[in-house]
């Protein structure tokens, strides 16, 4: 038995929908059955279940692996991107040891650590910006957010090698830009080698030029090792499994695109959705640099991301303007209950974060920006949702959220920023997340800094 009500428009004018507009998508879903809908057009069959409700998220994140179970092959649409070996695609006990693995360089001391880095890169991508003259926030972002994970991930901050995966890196990504090139991901006969010219063609070239470089930079690790780095890379290449193998080329190389590709693209949109809405409320932009000035000329990173409206600012972007769609999905291995609805064996349950944070139940308003709300109440972990939940919780999250605090205040305080003009800016897909569809364009009216920022000092 599943009560869960169908769209009743044809299935491809559904699929169609969610692959070009889904916020429209979801949004009529939601209208239309509020808590549980059958989601048959994003992708997983007809057995697919989408709620918004935290409680029913919070029972299908966190029961019991044997009754629900996160399969990794149900995240199949990004394996052209980031390989079979990708986090992303493991379950079990492998994806168990795998995120061992990659989450202390992204917590504790190390994280710290970055903070000088991130305001160094903000501040020197500030300076760069064009007077008077309207430009992307979401290409600026993406540039420093990727600058960014290349320390964390390398331990690289120049050279050749560098800089070109960087370029392979953010054009590959751009491939996946709009609603109508992210649809390769979803149709596989459109995945098609028709040569250079033609999208999966090229896709597929940048993608062997990528792995070339990323198999030259493992080649040279291998062969001159360095017990005393602490970048992710190293890190991999050194640990060892219950068994004591240590991880593959392959596998390396596949946990190397995850982490570039997903640690700064995400990051990125956020960046950018924090300063859209920030300009676009300027009482938003005056309590933000109210706050920061409390802190004096020189603040501390980690000082800075502990303001309370900073990081209220942020919450409400996030919650806004949600960069991830869904959570992870898990498949029912046996009949269950969920808020007292039974759903047989072979039921797949997704989470649906950007309906979650548009609850009104949830949130008063919801289409209002405004950050107060996290400062007059503290949500549950499935009521805000950002960064998924339980087992296949983002490993980057708190580098993410570090770094959009950091990048939001240097900014701010690096010159005087107005939205290029009065449209409202609307979320549209890129590749499987969410991105202002114009890219935020912002146009530097002054600049507030006196002397050329100093380059941290790299351990």
């Amino acid at each position: 038995m599943r009560p869960v009500k169908q769209a009743e428009l044809p299935m491809l004018i559904q699929r169609l929908q969610w692959i070009f507009d889904p916020v429209t998508f979801l949004e009529q879903n939601f209208k239309r059955s509020p808590d549980f809908f059958g989601g048959d057009a994003i992708g997983f069959g007809e057995k697919l279940v989408v709620t918004s409700h935290p409680k029913a998220i919070q029972d299908i994140l966190s029961r019991d692996r044997k009754q629900l179970s996160a399969p990794g092959d149900l995240s199949s649409l990004l394996e052209p991107v980031v390989g079979a070996n990708s986090i992303l695609m493991l379950s079990g006990q492998r994806h168990r040891s795998r995120r061992q693995l990659v989450l202390p360089p992204f917590h504790g001391e190390r994280l710290s650590a970055y903070g000088e880095l991130i305001c160094y890169l903000a501040a020197k991508a500030a300076e760069r910006l064009p007077m008077g003259k309207p430009f992307s926030a979401r290409q600026m972002t993406q540039a420093i957010s990727l600058r960014v994970i290349f320390e964390v991930v390398f331990g690289l901050h120049e050279g050749e090698r560098a800089a070109r995966i960087r370029q392979l890196l953010t054009e590959t990504a751009d491939r996946f830009g709009s609603p109508l090139t992210s649809a390769m991901l979803f149709f596989s006969w459109m995945q098609q080698d028709l040569g250079g010219w033609s999208p999966w063609g090229r896709f597929l070239r940048l993608r062997q030029q990528i792995d070339q470089l990323l198999y030259a930079e493992i080649r040279d690790r291998r062969s001159h090792p360095d017990p005393s780095r602490t970048d992710m890379l190293s890190l991999l290449m050194s640990a060892q499994d219950e068994t004591g193998q240590r991880l593959s080329d392959q596998e390396l190389r596949d946990e190397l695109m995850t982490l570039l590709f997903a640690g700064h693209e995400t990051t990125a949109t956020a960046m950018a959705w924090s300063l859209y809405w920030s300009h676009r409320q300027p009482e938003v932009r005056a309590k933000l640099l109210a706050e920061l000035a409390t802190l004096g000329s020189k603040p501390d990173p980690v000082e800075i991301a502990r303001l309370p409206y900073l990081t209220a600012v942020c919450q409400e972007t996030l919650r806004r303007s949600p960069v991830a769609m869904l959570t992870f999905p898990r498949v029912a291995q046996e009949p269950v209950v969920v808020m007292g609805v039974p759903f047989d064996a072979g039921t797949i349950f997704t989470g649906c974060i950007y309906l979650t944070h548009q609850r009104p139940d949830l949130y008063r308003d919801p289409q209002e920006f405004r950050p107060e709300r996290f400062l007059e109440r503290k949500y549950s972990q499935y009521e805000f949702i950002p960064f998924g939940n339980g087992a296949r919780r983002c490993v980057g999250e708190a580098l993410a959220l570090y770094e959009m605090k950091l990048v939001l205040a240097t900014l701010l305080t690096q010159g005087e920023f107005e939205l290029a003009d009065s449209r409202p800016e609307r979320p549209r897909r890129r590749g499987v997340t969410l991105a202002p569809a114009r890219g935020v364009q912002l146009v530097l009216k002054s600049d507030h800094q006196a002397s050329s920022p100093q380059p941290p000092v790299r351990n």
